[in-house]
């Protein structure tokens, strides 16, 4: 069997899928070459289309040799075996996954371009792609799948190895494959038109996907997470933003206020991240379904993040987050409510430095995995009440982190997630997160009681 070009290949492919139509699935496309393929498995289902993004983790001294994989929000996989056998420890896996997760995040904004993510939590996944050669890549993409809560996880390719594809049907619930040739070779030798897929294209095609999604009315059964809670552009706001921060500088970010909301909560992300981090977005829809504001905003324009030293000078973020909280204050009245801070890695710091200055008037700050320390004698002149969040499991930081905490002079706690590590990717420990933070927020937002 061979295949004119991806869009073929994608049209035959949805042909074995229709039994699924019935399980209202979600479809999940490997980028790049995916993507063709799978925007016409998803038109021909009716289904919401999304890629999904993996990285794999390599051994620090032997990167072809994969120790695990990461996918968004804040998931990581792991074989166990080849890190014990490696001797590999967590802080050499932390610092591969942080490199990966940077990149991760950078493409997931090339191609969704602002667009949530679906949410495929107890949903039927359908993950495509345009070939399986080793398989790697679709294993690490069916672990991420379920690991997002996806009640099941079909994967469904034109053509693939035939030792690869019997080895995946371990890491899903069923294997769709069209083509299965003894004689392999590669995934490009079965297509006559094998070319490049850019960027471009796939930001595209998932703008078209949508499009066509929306046209069909509700129903459709396109359940992204959603950006605020229900009717929050009914009363409130729900909007992206410019902000002029400081100095002729024009920050992008994404505003959502809920009606009658008590106050507004200013995300500041750490080094190597941006205001779509999926960790971020995860705790900032569910401060909305909480009734809470949220802003999430760059604090580096893509030319100042070229130079990594940017990243770690807290003097200038914290200069860029009393722009940004300053722009905020001076918007009409339904944002004059609480401000907090949530701070993330070295955002903390610069959230802990903004607090910290004269007329702040900051009503809580609260930290994930930060680096309070690196706010250095300014922890001393913070006044409002600061929560130290810390993984159990990320003894480096939590050493930091009650450091710090000697040093802060207001109402303080340090509450650390057990069996967590850095970046709480383990099964419910960014929910521990949110719920922490929530209350911080909920207690510190309320008005004081009448005397």
């Amino acid at each position: 069997m061979r295949f004119v070009d991806r869009a073929d290949a994608g049209r035959r492919l949805a042909g074995r899928l229709g039994h699924l139509r019935a399980e209202d699935p979600v479809v999940l496309a490997l980028p790049r070459g995916g993507v063709p393929v799978a925007f016409e498995v998803a038109r021909a289902l009716g289904a919401p289309l999304d890629v999904i993004v993996v990285r794999k983790l390599g051994v620090p001294f032997q990167p072809e040799l994969a120790i695990g994989a990461i996918g968004e929000g804040g998931v990581r996989v792991t074989n166990e075996d080849v890190i014990a056998r490696g001797g590999i420890s967590e802080e050499e896996i932390r610092a591969v996954e942080e490199r990966e997760r940077a990149d991760l995040e950078q493409q997931v904004e090339r191609f969704r371009r602002g667009r949530p993510a679906v949410n495929v939590a107890g949903r039927t996944v359908i993950i495509v792609d345009d070939g399986v050669a080793t398989g790697s890549t679709a294993v690490a993409a069916c672990q991420v799948a379920r690991r997002l809560g996806a009640a099941r996880v079909v994967l469904a390719v034109p053509v693939g190895a035939p030792d690869s594809v019997d080895a995946l049907r371990r890491s899903c619930d069923e294997v769709v494959c069209l083509a299965a040739p003894p004689y392999f070779l590669a995934v490009g030798s079965w297509y006559d038109d094998f070319r490049h897929v850019p960027d471009e294209d796939v930001a595209e095609l998932l703008a078209r996907a949508d499009a066509a999604l929306a046209a069909t009315g509700p129903g459709s059964g396109r359940t992204s997470r959603p950006a605020g809670p229900p009717g929050a552009t009914a009363g409130g706001r729900d909007e992206q933003v410019e902000i002029p921060a400081a100095a002729g500088v024009v920050l992008p970010g994404h505003l959502v206020v809920p009606p009658a909301a008590p106050g507004t909560v200013i995300f500041v992300h750490g080094s190597g991240s941006s205001r779509h981090s999926p960790r971020n977005r995860h705790v900032a829809a569910d401060l909305n379904e909480a009734g809470l504001g949220t802003l999430l905003f760059d604090l580096l324009t893509p030319d100042e993040e070229l130079d990594r030293a940017n990243v770690f000078d807290i003097g200038t973020l914290a200069g860029r987050l009393i722009g940004v909280t300053r722009w905020l204050r001076e918007q009409p009245e339904d944002l004059h409510g609480a401000v907090g801070y949530f701070g993330a890695s070295t955002g903390a710091a610069a959230a802990l430095w903004a607090a910290a200055e004269p007329g702040a008037q900051i009503d809580a700050v609260v930290s994930r995995g930060g680096r309070p320390d690196l706010a250095g004698p300014r922890l001393s002149r913070v006044r409002c009440p600061v929560l130290l969040i810390v993984g159990g499991r990320d003894l480096p930081v939590l050493e930091l982190n009650e450091q710090a905490q000697r040093e802060l002079r207001c109402e303080n706690r340090l509450a650390i997630v057990p069996g967590a590590t850095h970046l709480f990717e383990e099964p419910g420990a960014l929910q521990t997160v949110t719920r922490l933070a929530r209350d911080w927020f909920a207690v510190h937002f309320a008005p004081p009681a009448a005397g």
